[in-house]
């Protein structure tokens, strides 16, 4: 019981963690500079918290679905329009704020561009500073301003550092032909992950095609290791 509270090894070297803060050091900086020069010290600094944590997925974890370009444009689209919808229906209060970033999950959800960071640009946006307040409808500026300032700087730094961003589509697994059957019939495919995906019930950063690469790498690892310990036994 107590094991499942431990924090889980970091599959990545050091160099990769220095790469990743630097990168979401220069997003940050770059998104909040260039927002301030068009609308202002305070709609930026105001904006600052979902930022960085949006920076932390461009950056650190940059393959996963959560930190894609649409991913982040389309969230923050979504958690501005709620964040504003309530504020002009519910007024700006607490309950208003958390109310926008549930609607917020529903419709990123919806448009597949889930982004954690983007449940803050709602709430904010409702409980918002009075440089913000006075722009009205006009505070989707800021927020989509950032975003593309963002994700520019993600996709420049990322491939710069040999980091390949946006993540391409996953290649499906060629079709095996009705007259020539798979050798194992019991081999896992992505259809047996998608449908596996689907009974779990929750939300998984990754494709079914990715867990079939995976599924496909290890087994050939473990192959290399079988084929391994076969050599060394018959040496011995």
């Amino acid at each position: 019981m107590l094991a499942r509270w431990l924090p889980a090894a970091i599959n990545t070297r050091p160099t990769e963690w220095s790469r990743a803060a630097i990168g979401m050091a220069i997003g940050t900086l770059a998104s909040v500079w260039i927002c301030s020069l068009v609308f202002g010290i305070e709609a930026a600094q105001h904006l600052i918290g979902p930022l960085g944590a949006s920076a932390v997925l461009l950056f650190a974890v940059s393959s996963g679905a959560l930190a894609q370009p649409w991913s982040i444009v389309g969230g923050y689209l979504c958690a501005g329009v709620m964040g504003l919808l309530a504020a002009h229906v519910l007024g700006r209060t607490l309950g208003s704020a958390c109310l926008a970033a549930g609607m917020a999950v529903v419709l990123m959800c919806w448009l597949r561009c889930l982004h954690p960071p983007a449940g803050a640009v709602a709430a904010t946006t409702v409980l918002a500073d009075p440089v913000t307040v006075s722009l009205d409808w006009m505070a989707l500026g800021p927020v989509m301003l950032s975003a593309l300032v963002m994700v520019l700087c993600a996709v420049a730094y990322n491939n710069l550092t040999r980091v390949r961003y946006p993540k391409r589509p996953a290649e499906p697994v060629p079709m095996v032909p009705a007259d020539h059957p798979p050798i194992d019939s019991q081999a896992i495919t992505a259809d047996d992950l998608k449908l596996a995906l689907a009974d779990m019930e929750a939300f998984i950063d990754v494709t079914p095609q990715e867990l079939e690469k995976l599924v496909h790498t290890s087994e050939l690892y473990a192959r290399r290791r079988s084929i391994g310990e076969v050599l060394s036994h018959a040496s011995a």
